[in-house]
C-alpha cells in the first residue's frame, strides 16, 4: 500500500473530510441535524423567478430534512434519535437545508435561529441558501452569528456555466455568486460551495473548469454530488427531450477524483456524493449506493497514488 502524503485526515482518506475537520475542531463527534425552517425560495415565488431550479424536489432539495409541519423543536429532536442510531455520541450542526433559508426578514431569521441554537447539544448552524438571497442586514446578523457560534453558510453554485445555469432555471448568474461570496467573507464566514456533475449539456472540460474556478476563489468547502433526476421535478421534461445523459458509476468516480486534485488541500469536502429519496429517483440508479460511490473513489485515489490538492500549485502556477 501506498504512503498516504495527504496531511488532514487520520481516517485513511485522501482529502480533507467534513468529518475530520469536524472532529479536529470539537475533539468528537459532531454531526448536521437537518431541519425544514418552513422558508419558501425567491426562484419559486415569483420573487426572482417562478417554477424554481429544473433538478430541485417539491421539498427543496430537503427531502431527509425534518417535517415542515412540525416545529423546529420537535423536527429537531425526531431527526436527532434517527442520527444516534447511527452514532450512540456527539454534538450537533442545526442544519437549514430545505429551501433558501435567508430568504425572510431578520426578525423571522433571529426567531428561527436562536430556538435551535437554545436547544442542548447545539454547538452550531449550517445554513444553505442562494447567493441572491443576502442582503445586508441578514450578512450584518450572520456576522454577528458568527463572532458567538460555529456557523457554515451554504452556497448553491452547481455550475459556471451561464447557458446550463439557464437550461436549468437558475435565475442567478455567476457573479452574483462571486458577490454573495464576497459579501460573507468580508466577515470571515465559512462557505461551502455545491457544485452538481452531470447538468444538461455539460461535458467534462465544463464540469472541471468549474471545479478550477471554485478552487481558485476565497471558499473553505465544498459538496459535489452527481445530478439524480427525481420524478415530478421540471428536468423530468429535459430528460425526455434528450437534454439530461446521466454520468455512469465509473465516469463519475473518476470525474470526483479529478476534480479533488485541483482543489487547494485545506478545503474541507462536505460531500462526494449525493442521493436521492429511492422511491422517487428515476436515475442514475447507482447514485443510490452511496457507500459503494466512496469507496470507489478511495479506491480510485489509493490506486492513482493520488489526493486533495495534488495538481493544485500546478494550477496556481498556471494563472
Amino acid at each position: 500500500m501506498h504512503a498516504n502524503p495527504f496531511p488532514y485526515t487520520n481516517d485513511h482518506k485522501r482529502y480533507h473530510t467534513w468529518n475530520y475537520h469536524l472532529r479536529q475542531t470539537f475533539g468528537h463527534k459532531v454531526f448536521k441535524v437537518a431541519l425544514d425552517g418552513g422558508f419558501d425560495c425567491p426562484n419559486r415565488d415569483g420573487t426572482v423567478a417562478y417554477g424554481g431550479c429544473t433538478f430541485c424536489s417539491a421539498a427543496g432539495s430537503g427531502d431527509f430534512a425534518g417535517n415542515r409541519a412540525d416545529d423546529l423543536v420537535t423536527q429537531f429532536h425526531t431527526i436527532r434519535e434517527k442520527m444516534h442510531q447511527k452514532w450512540k455520541d456527539g454534538n450537533y450542526l442545526a442544519y437549514f437545508q430545505a429551501f433558501t433559508n435567508t430568504h425572510a426578514p431578520v426578525e423571522v431569521l433571529r426567531e428561527k435561529y436562536e430556538t435551535v441554537l437554545g436547544l442542548d447539544g447545539v454547538v452550531g448552524l449550517s445554513i444553505a441558501t442562494r447567493p441572491d438571497c443576502l442582503p445586508d442586514e441578514v450578512v450584518d446578523y450572520l456576522a454577528e452569528l458568527n463572532e458567538r457560534t460555529y456557523l457554515w453558510v451554504e452556497l448553491g453554485l452547481q455550475t459556471i456555466h451561464e447557458r446550463t445555469a439557464q437550461l436549468i432555471n437558475r435565475a442567478h448568474d455567476f457573479h452574483c455568486f462571486v458577490d454573495g461570496v464576497q459579501k460573507l467573507r468580508r466577515h470571515g464566514i465559512r462557505v461551502c460551495v455545491h457544485l452538481i456533475n452531470g447538468l444538461p449539456l455539460e461535458t467534462y472540460d465544463m464540469m472541471m473548469e468549474t471545479a478550477q474556478t471554485v478552487a481558485a476563489m476565497d471558499v473553505q468547502g465544498i459538496k459535489i454530488h452527481s445530478l439524480h433526476l427525481l420524478k415530478g421535478t421540471p428536468m423530468v421534461k429535459q430528460y425526455e427531450k434528450g437534454l439530461v445523459t446521466f454520468l455512469s458509476f465509473d465516469e463519475y468516480v473518476r470525474l470526483v477524483c479529478d476534480q479533488l486534485e485541483v482543489l487547494p488541500p485545506e478545503m474541507v469536502v462536505h460531500r462526494i456524493t449525493g442521493d436521492g429519496p429511492i422511491d422517487l429517483l428515476i436515475g442514475p440508479m447507482w447514485s443510490a449506493n452511496k457507500w459503494e460511490v466512496l469507496n470507489a473513489i478511495d479506491a480510485e485515489l489509493e490506486r492513482r497514488n493520488s489526493y486533495q490538492g495534488k495538481r493544485y500549485k500546478q494550477e496556481v502556477a498556471a494563472r
